[in-house]
């Protein structure tokens, strides 16, 4: 069987692979950012109060450059795309590293905006697998490619352990070994069989993009995506607060993060066969009910044991979600639509990430853990509403005998 774009079946198992590949580089990367740009913050913001800006501009830089990234890519095709995208990161690096040796607050926060311009090129991988695969393999690419970013979990931490202190002042090292990782995902990608767009795929529009928006599918989708990914970081980023205040030591607070990103992750290998057995609205119904479980946990009690459950829960239905959401999304739109309707859809997720990281701290360091646990609650309850809200229309639009 041929792949949509015309490639054979050896070349859709490739290109998955090749993918799975890019995105355990792309997830060490990303956890390694996350352990070291709040910390090079707290090393050189001119006040405490600015020492989470770095880690801001990279969520910020990936907002703004999501679209961008969707609609060049097809102009110039997703492996040039995506190879310039994963270049970017090298040069991220180098301004990061610069600004430590330079002890440069302003200068850190621009090269972690330039890192999250890469890393909107890398969020595309998944979507490069689903638009090679055949129909019936769609969601199990989605999930391969997700489950890359397992390896990447624990890859990355251990990276800037070793590398942090490498090479004076601290963080330069573990900011420069950040290139090796660009480099072999650039010389992955140099591998990668997917024919570069026509001139007709190329000048081709579709329909508008409020028209596509308008589809139920659509808007399920995207706040599938968007408000899962919003509640997972909203929570996950004041967990490690909450436990330091709890009384609970730092090593607990990591066993329980690190368990959350498995959990993220794990379920990929068999995410894309439960949509493919029970179909793509049970299983975001499963991973918004995953989250209620999650928020009923945490609030139960403050034990580490209540910390550790309610994050591996979370990291699964966030799972369920991402997937869920991704796999309808592909359903949404025609082949020369692909580039907005995926560029929206990441843009959304971004800047609900942006929202929730800001919002997180603000309210777990002022009102409190439980009080973190019940805002997530309406967020939650908006996505149940609107999976059940696109079960009815389903349901109303079948045919009678069917």
């Amino acid at each position: 069987m041929n792949s949509p774009a015309g490639n054979t079946l050896g070349d859709v198992r490739l290109n998955v692979g090749l993918l799975v590949a890019c995105q355990a580089m792309l997830f060490t990367v990303n956890s390694t950012l996350i352990a070291i740009n709040g910390l090079s913050g707290v090393a050189l913001a001119p006040y405490a109060s600015l020492a989470t800006l770095p880690v801001t501009c990279w969520i910020i830089g990936a907002a703004i450059t999501t679209m961008p990234a969707s609609l060049y890519m097809k102009r110039v095709g997703r492996r040039t795309g995506l190879m310039q995208g994963a270049a970017i990161g090298i040069l991220g690096a180098l301004i990061c590293a610069a600004a430590l040796w330079t002890r440069s607050f302003w200068l850190l926060c621009f090269g972690t905006l330039v890192y999250g311009a890469s890393n909107a090129f890398g969020q595309y991988y998944r979507f490069a697998a689903a638009d090679v695969s055949p129909v019936d393999f769609r969601a199990t690419a989605v999930s391969l490619v997700l489950a890359g970013g397992l390896v990447g979990g624990v890859l990355g931490p251990t990276t800037s352990r070793f590398t942090v202190d490498l090479v004076g002042p601290r963080f330069v090292g573990a900011y420069l070994a950040l290139i090796l990782f660009a480099l072999v995902t650039i010389a992955l990608l140099s591998r990668i069989r997917i024919p570069d767009p026509t001139a007709a795929e190329q000048a081709a529009s579709g329909r508008p993009l409020r028209e596509i928006a308008r589809q139920p599918k659509f808007i399920v989708a995207v706040m599938c995506g968007a408000i899962g990914y919003g509640v997972m970081n909203f929570l996950m980023v004041s967990t490690p607060i909450a436990m330091g205040v709890c009384g609970h030591p730092y090593g607990d607070a990591a066993f329980v993060i690190s368990s959350h990103v498995v959990a993220m992750f794990a379920p990929s290998f068999f995410t894309g066969g439960l949509i493919k057995r029970f179909g793509v609205v049970a299983v975001l119904f499963a991973g918004a009910a995953l989250n209620v479980v999650a928020v009923g946990v945490a609030l139960a009690g403050i034990a580490v044991a209540n910390f550790w459950w309610s994050l591996v829960l979370l990291g699964v239905g966030w799972n369920f979600l991402y997937i869920g959401g991704t796999t309808l999304l592909l359903e949404t739109y025609r082949p020369e639509e692909r580039a907005r309707a995926q560029g929206t859809n990441e843009q959304a997720i971004f800047c609900m990430m942006a929202v929730s990281s800001f919002t997180s701290g603000l309210i777990v360091t002022n009102a409190g853990w439980e009080r973190v646990n019940l805002a997530a609650l309406p967020l939650i309850g908006v996505v149940l509403a609107a999976i059940t809200w696109l079960w009815v229309t389903q349901r109303a639009a079948r045919p009678a005998g069917a």
